[in-house]
């Protein structure tokens, strides 16, 4: 769905590639993509007419995008129905994000089919929220030493049999899958994905630094929660932790709340691979925007998430724009220099980079508002407003 008419935004600070525009202008077209943006001395063409709205002074930024996502507001993907994939859609929107990818968790064959058959029929119906990309694949292809939240139970070696179930459920639909890549199979699994196009992130791991190096050098691209679920950096055996950040082609997945990874090192992360090899997400699960107690297995207090029995976190209960907020505080930067890792890099490492990502003509009008302190004040998505304070 998009919006059915014409619109021009005016008198909004617009975050272009190039950088912040004050007094800037957006054009946003029937289509939902959009047509035109500028400086205060733009103007749209004469023989497009559209209705003004004032912007009254604050930001519009890209819409932020989650490639890795479980759940929110009480929903999430693993439930396998349209009501929790919209549910999910519905509570990312109103935190600044206008796409993600629906990440699964481990578990049987069975219940992944299940709940990757319905992210596809989510896609095809259309979201009331964020848009659906596709799907994050995390598991079941990974290390038990590193397992983490994920349930050691279905965790299994790789199999070609068992992609080619998913691959035959979720036409395209499959853009990143985390595995370990020291596992039974792996190699294999890492070749057949990529001559698929799906995107390989390393995570869940004990690799060492030379594993790691073997399946960056097969074509992995990404790490998984960087820090989180691998090997930690020693000086003698930095693992995969050392390759996420000594390695060019790896894109470091980050969870910038301040409980996954310390905010000393989000801004050494930050500083590092800088935000083009940083791609920020939240991880966040079912109980994320919901009150603290128990949750099934897991527990939330003060906002971070645990396992009862206390051995790991499981996952967060974060979301982009608060996300956002914190990569800003923890590492000092001006917005325009954090703001690729919450837009274009996911953009491109979902492959909808022509489309996603960033405030140009031609592409989808995802934006959001934002304030001075980068309170959120509506989400649009193509165009069309899904959510307004």
């Amino acid at each position: 769905m998009h919006q059915s008419i014409r619109k021009l935004y005016v008198n909004a600070t617009i975050y272009l590639p190039e950088g912040p525009v004050r007094g800037g202008k957006l054009l946003v077209g029937p289509t939902g993509r959009i047509e035109g943006v500028g400086d205060a001395d733009w103007q749209p063409p004469p023989d497009e007419p559209a209705p003004i709205v004032d912007a009254g002074g604050f930001g519009i930024m890209p819409g932020l995008i989650d490639v890795h996502v479980h759940g929110g507001g009480g929903f999430q993907m693993m439930d396998a129905t349209f009501e929790s994939v919209n549910g999910m859609s519905r509570f990312h929107a109103a935190h600044g994000t206008t796409a993600f990818l629906a990440t699964t968790g481990t578990a049987s064959v069975a219940d992944t089919r299940s709940a990757v058959r319905n992210a596809v029929a989510a896609m095809a119906a259309g979201t009331d929220g964020a848009e659906l990309l596709g799907i994050h694949l995390e598991g079941p292809f990974l290390n038990a030493v590193r397992a983490g939240a994920q349930n050691k139970a279905h965790l299994r070696p790789a199999t070609i049999a068992e992609l080619e179930l998913y691959a035959a459920d979720a036409p395209g639909a499959i853009r990143q899958m985390t595995i370990a890549p020291e596992i039974e199979g792996a190699a294999e699994a890492i070749r057949w994905l990529l001559e698929r196009g799906i995107a390989v992130s390393l995570g869940h791991s004990d690799a060492t630094y030379a594993q790691a190096e073997e399946a960056v050098r097969l074509g992995a691209t990404m790490t998984t929660h960087h820090f989180n679920g691998m090997r930690p950096l020693h000086h003698r055996e930095p693992g995969l932790t050392g390759a996420g950040l000594a390695l060019p082609q790896l894109t470091t997945e980050l969870i910038a709340d301040g409980i996954h990874v310390h905010p000393a090192v989000v801004k050494l992360l930050f500083d590092l691979k800088t935000a083009d090899g940083v791609c920020a997400i939240t991880d966040a699960v079912s109980c994320a925007g919901l009150p603290d107690g128990e949750y099934g297995h897991k527990v939330m207090t003060n906002g971070a998430i645990y396992l009862k029995d206390g051995s790991s976190l499981a996952g967060s209960s974060l979301t982009m724009i608060a996300a956002l907020r914190n990569a800003l505080r923890f590492t000092g930067y001006a917005p325009e220099r954090v703001l690729p890792s919450f837009t274009t890099v996911p953009a491109r490492l979902t492959g909808a980079q022509h489309r996603k990502g960033a405030l140009a003509v031609g592409m989808d009008a995802d934006f959001i508002v934002v304030d001075a302190d980068l309170q959120l004040q509506a989400t649009y998505v193509k165009g069309r407003q899904v959510y307004g304070r």
